[in-house]
């Protein structure tokens, strides 16, 4: 049976639960319901609101004047945009962690729990972005005024400046990393970012990426000297990342086939890329046979005047990596082998967009000219999806497609 009890404002129910009455529903909506009354204010019409602010990393109420539009709008008008800026507030669709500055939500929760998640090269870029980009743009700024039109308007000023179209899209995918995150923390309750369209590119993509002809291999490899030669035969035949390459350790090694379940990057340790890559793959035995031979091999280093000589594998247990620094046998660093040695190769050659990545997009392109089935290429390439060999990797061969065309030219004159 409910009993009323006037004096405090509460009904009491024979197990003792209290319930608020309606007065005390509406004492609280009086706190978080604003609607306050447009003025004149100048040429402005104004409403006063209050917000809740960081300051000095504590939460603060203010308040704020804001301008809704010129005196000329009638106050009828002024009253439905009032209610419209006022309606995130009123129905609860900020969270407070929303007054949170863009800079110290940066500093003190993405760059200490986010960022370390990350691959250390993504680390790296990541951290550039925000120091040259999006600190200084966004870094003033409460997480709840980055509002979708504001996002849309900084990328929208994107299309008169310099940038390339890729370091733009990086800029979007970092902010909307941060911003995600922030939704996940309760921060906000949505990511701005979502829908932002990026400004048109002024020239078209080149549908073509280049791979290097078996040909050009030979030529390259002659140019390039041991261990960094063999390194990139095998990152040729297997399609193995660089940061993989510099992972690989000698009980991975096996008599026709080579595991990939560890890789390297500038000091950074970590799994492979996906659980897709983490894989064992066939190899010819010709690829075997020249890792291997990295043991039996010695070079010869200029120090000043003199020649000192290396041995290419310090040594060789289980556990030992198979690609070592010529000097001391430490892990390898993927840039300085590029710029040092395999770049000026190329550029002998007049192949100055030889990389890394170019190499696996060419293991990729011999698979599809040796004619291998899609599925097997994609276990080769260890993508999760086939689309992705397919689409990104497997380039257009010009060769290929003639065979195509002269062979449906024969069928056509058979049947005739």
């Amino acid at each position: 049976m409910l009993l009323p009890d006037l004096r405090c404002g509460i009904v009491s129910v024979e197990a003792n639960i209290a319930i608020p009455l309606k007065g005390d529903f509406e004492r609280m909506a009086r706190r978080r319901f604003q609607d306050p009354k447009p003025r004149r204010r100048g040429n402005w019409w104004t409403i006063q609101v209050r917000q809740d602010v960081f300051v000095d990393g504590k939460l603060q109420r203010s308040n704020k004047r804001v301008r809704l539009a010129p005196v000329a709008m009638t106050e009828r008008e002024v009253r439905k945009v009032a209610a419209e800026y006022l309606r995130p507030l009123n129905q609860e669709l900020q969270s407070i962690g929303s007054a949170t500055n863009f800079a110290h939500y940066v500093e003190r929760t993405y760059l200490t729990v986010v960022m370390p998640l990350f691959a250390k090269s993504t680390r790296d870029r990541s951290e550039g972005i925000l120091e040259n980009y999006l600190l200084p743009t966004f870094g003033e700024l409460a997480l709840r005024d980055l509002s979708p039109l504001s996002i849309q308007r900084y990328f929208s000023n994107m299309a008169t400046c310099d940038l390339a179209h890729e370091s733009r899209d990086k800029i979007r995918d970092v902010l909307s990393s941060v911003l995600r995150s922030a939704v996940e923390y309760g921060f906000l309750v949505r990511n701005p970012v979502e829908n932002v369209r990026m400004p048109a590119e002024r020239r078209g993509k080149k549908r073509n990426k280049p791979y290097l002809a078996p040909a050009q291999l030979n030529q390259l490899l002659e140019l390039i000297p041991e261990p960094y030669a063999t390194m990139v035969y095998v990152a040729i035949y297997t399609g193995l990342r660089v940061s993989e390459l510099a992972g690989l350790r000698w009980d991975d090694i096996h008599e026709e086939s080579i595991t990939i379940d560890e890789r390297y990057c500038r000091g950074d340790w970590g799994a492979p890329k996906s659980e897709s890559s983490n894989a064992t793959i066939g190899v010819n035995r010709c690829v075997v046979e020249r890792i291997h031979r990295l043991r039996t091999l010695t070079v010869a280093v200029r120090a000043g005047r003199a020649m000192r000589k290396y041995r290419v594998v310090k040594s060789d247990g289980p556990d030992d990596l198979v690609f070592q620094s010529v000097k001391d046998g430490k892990p390898i660093r993927d840039n300085n082998i590029l710029t040092r040695f395999i770049k000026p190769a190329a550029r002998k050659l007049g192949l100055c967009w030889v990389n890394w990545r170019s190499l696996r997009t060419s293991h990729a392109v011999w698979l599809k000219m040796a004619g291998a089935d899609v599925k097997d290429a994609q276990g080769q390439m260890r993508h999760s999806r086939a689309t992705t060999t397919l689409d990104i990797y497997q380039q257009f061969v010009p060769e290929s497609q003639q065979r195509v065309v002269n062979r449906l030219s024969a069928l056509g004159t058979s049947i005739n």
